[in-house]
């Protein structure tokens, strides 16, 4: 399988369960890993054989300005149901994490793996 991967995308945005994290914005930091079907793209160097990372960045934008998080569990989870049924993403692992987030703590995060990685 091969796979197109996104790292250290950097977001800002209100998320979280507590009162601070609603007045203020934080940045949030996604690493994405999204497999392809296939490995048409590599041979046919056409855009429209693979996923498109500039959309992919783009609605994931677009997802953190419309909608507020409380658990970056459920931002993980809307990062994984858009990829896979907007762009038809087999498997992916998507990693949201807060930077800085606590006194000593560089940051935290979740990691959730969805849908089957098939073999090349």
């Amino acid at each position: 399988m091969d796979i197109i991967f996104i790292r250290e995308l950097r977001i800002q945005t209100r998320i979280g369960i507590y009162d601070w994290e609603k007045q203020a914005p934080q940045t949030v930091q996604l690493d994405l890993e999204i497999g392809l079907r296939g490995s048409h793209a590599a041979h046919s160097d056409r855009i429209e054989d693979t996923i498109d990372y500039a959309a992919v960045v783009a609605d994931i934008r677009k997802l953190f300005t419309q909608q507020h998080f409380s658990l970056l569990e459920h931002a993980a989870e809307s990062i994984a149901q858009l990829l896979m049924q907007d762009f038809k993403a087999p498997w992916l692992r998507v990693t949201v994490a807060k930077l800085a987030p606590l006194a000593g703590v560089r940051q935290l995060g979740v990691s959730i793996e969805r849908g089957k990685k098939q073999n090349a």
